[in-house]
């Protein structure tokens, strides 16, 4: 008795050290559950882990917390924490990051089972689905999902979450979930969390979207470039926008104030001609055929030749025309 307890203890000693040894050696350590893993998948899983440079281990929970317990690192026991379900160990070079990656794409969807746990929250979506109207209304609703008839079928009224984080599911609502097609479970190793340079990164801080995180980065760029513009701030992104303004605001101002100059002299000049039309009460249209109607109404009638001849109208130079607005404005 006593020499196989003496057996089963160097045995678990061996493990232990065997773990503190890897913990100690690779810079990166995480805790991952293989609960519900099927074994033909983990065999494949480990292989193509094995083939990235990336160790997988396991052992039973209370000899992984004595390696963590043992290690030399500094805050490497907090992993303790998240150790959880049928818990294994993962060791890489890798960064963590990448590795939640690679896990995750690995996992495929399960429907879930009556006494399994939810890992996420379960919204049943509404929409339409394939059943007729009958029992299944009332199955529905004894799980809170509301539903109503559509062209014939059952559809479910609205969105709705039928499991929290963590739930037992019952046998009832584990069936309805799988007759109408969803699959919350995710078989695959779950990375729960992962030490790196005395920081413990939790599956939530390692689950990035990494779209969504790039547009947010997008979005806080141009509100750094819009706030940027707004107190004036020069950067190598804001310089020439900034100097831009800056000319615009210039000419706004001469304009405003009637200042000459290379950039105001063409709409100063139209803004006068518009001011001689104003006084002179003619509408731009009208102006341009006010000239000839002036000289047929000071033709008299009586003193036109027996000939009516047409003559040249002599064109005024833009010299003419300029003298004359500044002979307007005084």
């Amino acid at each position: 008795m006593t020499a196989q307890s003496h057996h089963v203890s160097d045995a678990k000693k061996s493990v232990v050290k065997d773990f503190t040894q890897l913990i100690d050696s690779y810079p990166i350590v995480g805790i991952v559950n293989m609960e519900n893993l099927p074994a033909p998948q983990l065999q494949r899983m480990r292989a193509s882990l094995r083939a990235q440079g990336v160790v997988l281990r396991m052992t039973k929970q209370r000899l992984i917390y004595k390696a963590l317990e043992q290690s030399k690192k500094p805050g490497v026991v907090k992993l303790k924490e998240h150790v959880t379900g049928m818990p294994a160990m993962i060791f890489t070079r890798e960064n963590p990051f990448a590795l939640f990656k690679l896990l995750k794409k690995n996992q495929s969807k399960a429907p879930i089972k009556g006494g399994q746990k939810a890992p996420d929250e379960i919204i049943v979506p509404a929409g339409p689905t394939s059943f007729a109207p009958g029992p299944v209304i009332g199955e529905l609703g004894s799980v809170g999902i509301k539903t109503m008839i559509q062209d014939g079928k059952i559809a479910i009224k609205e969105d709705s979450r039928v499991a929290k984080p963590g739930d037992i599911i019952s046998p009832k609502l584990a069936g309805l979930l799988t007759r109408l097609g969803i699959e919350p479970m995710r078989i695959g190793l779950g990375l729960m969390a992962a030490y790196e340079n005395g920081e413990i990164l939790t599956r939530v801080v390692l689950d990035v979207d990494e779209e969504a995180y790039i547009k947010k980065i997008g979005t806080a760029h141009n509100e750094a470039i819009a706030l940027a513009m707004e107190i004036a701030y020069p950067t190598k992104e804001t310089t020439d926008k900034l100097l831009q303004k800056a000319f615009m605001d210039a000419v706004t101002l001469a304009l405003d104030k009637n200042v000459v100059n290379g950039e105001t002299v063409k709409p100063l000049l139209g803004k006068a001609y518009a001011m001689s039309l104003a006084l002179s009460g003619l509408l731009p249209d009208e102006a341009l055929s006010a000239e000839a109607k002036a000289a047929q109404a000071v033709t008299p009638a009586a003193h036109a030749p027996a000939e009516h001849k047409t003559e040249k109208k002599e064109e005024k130079k833009p010299e003419e025309a300029a003298a004359g607005l500044g002979s307007l404005f005084g």
